[in-house]
């Protein structure tokens, strides 16, 4: 797929930096663009997927002070795929903590798929803290929104071949709930399982994440060490419901950030987040831009997606 050409160029790092924030876990994070800028943080999705150096390039970096963080057991935070004391709220307190380490006041937060979810928590927790948010590919995690994904009569009707592969290393008498299924091997001490399934769960999402199927970005989910983490992490989320105590917790506590400026960023065709979620959020919270992208899926790479994604970082510099 051809590179949008609304991204910045590529830029190095300024800052890398590691932060101790549990006795357990050391996250990873790096400063870019202007030292002097407006801060923004960029929050990963999966959970487990990691930042890279193209998730850079969305923000002016004249003025911008482009922060990226690995979140609890991913990318270069370690211990890689560890799963105890990882949690939406230990998550929420870790962006509080890198926010407080350098010295920032209030922030951008930009946030795509769990990265969404996760910025819209930290967002109702920290209100104070959050200049604007700038969201794509809504997911809220509810019962809903997973059986869609992870279980058969949603997403597998529209990438059978796909779906195939992903029930492969599951049992036939263990079908009916796949997330499950899939969190006793992930979690299990059979290395061999572990891997074969964490390829196999990573593999489903990448190959259903772009309107048209991405060779190199499926290509991604045979790396083990990235699989692992990206599988283990995101099947333990979703395994725990998030960590919420309702099911529609994001819903619920939109009143807290109904102030924040916000633009929200859809791919009509987006079959890992479908579209209802987002414009359920988009109902009960009409002050935040929204828009369709009407030739795009899930994913933030996709031409039209990316260029309303700068648009929309472009449109906050002022503040």
């Amino acid at each position: 797929m051809p590179e949008s050409p609304a991204l910045y160029a590529k830029i190095e790092t300024f800052d890398q930096g590691f932060l101790k924030v549990s006795p357990i876990h050391t996250v990873y994070y790096e400063q870019s663009g202007n030292p002097t800028g407006k801060a923004v943080i960029y929050l990963h999705g999966g959970p487990g997927g990691g930042v890279s150096s193209h998730d850079r390039r969305y923000f002016d970096p004249s003025v911008y002070r482009i922060i990226l963080l690995d979140q609890r057991g991913a990318g270069k935070s370690t211990p890689t795929a560890c799963l105890e004391d990882n949690t939406t709220w230990a998550l929420v307190e870790d962006i509080e903590k890198l926010r407080e380490h350098l010295g920032i006041d209030k922030w951008v937060v930009f946030g795509g798929s769990w990265g969404s979810t996760l910025s819209l928590v930290y967002a109702q927790e920290h209100p104070s803290r959050v200049k604007a948010l700038i969201l794509r590919g809504i997911f809220m995690l509810r019962k809903s929104e997973l059986r869609w994904f992870y279980e058969q009569g949603g997403a597998s009707n529209i990438f059978p071949d796909a779906w195939d592969e992903y029930v492969k290393p599951i049992p036939e008498n263990e079908r009916d709930n796949f997330i499950a299924a899939y969190h006793k091997r992930l979690t299990g001490d059979n290395e061999e399982e572990r891997i074969r399934c964490a390829k196999a769960w990573s593999t489903w999402e990448c190959s259903t994440s772009k309107l048209y199927v991405d060779p190199v970005e499926v290509a991604k989910a045979s790396e083990d060490i990235w699989a692992l983490a990206f599988a283990r992490i995101e099947c333990h989320y979703f395994f725990n419901k998030g960590f919420f105590k309702t099911d529609a917790h994001i819903l619920e506590n939109v009143d807290k950030i109904r102030h924040i400026p916000a633009t929200i960023v859809q791919g009509r065709y987006d079959v890992v987040c479908p579209a209802t979620s987002a414009w359920e959020l988009h109902k009960v919270w009409p002050e935040a831009q929204f828009e369709f992208m009407a030739d795009a899926g899930h994913s933030a790479k996709e031409l039209a997606t990316t260029a309303r994604l700068v648009k929309a970082a472009d449109e906050y510099k002022t503040l």
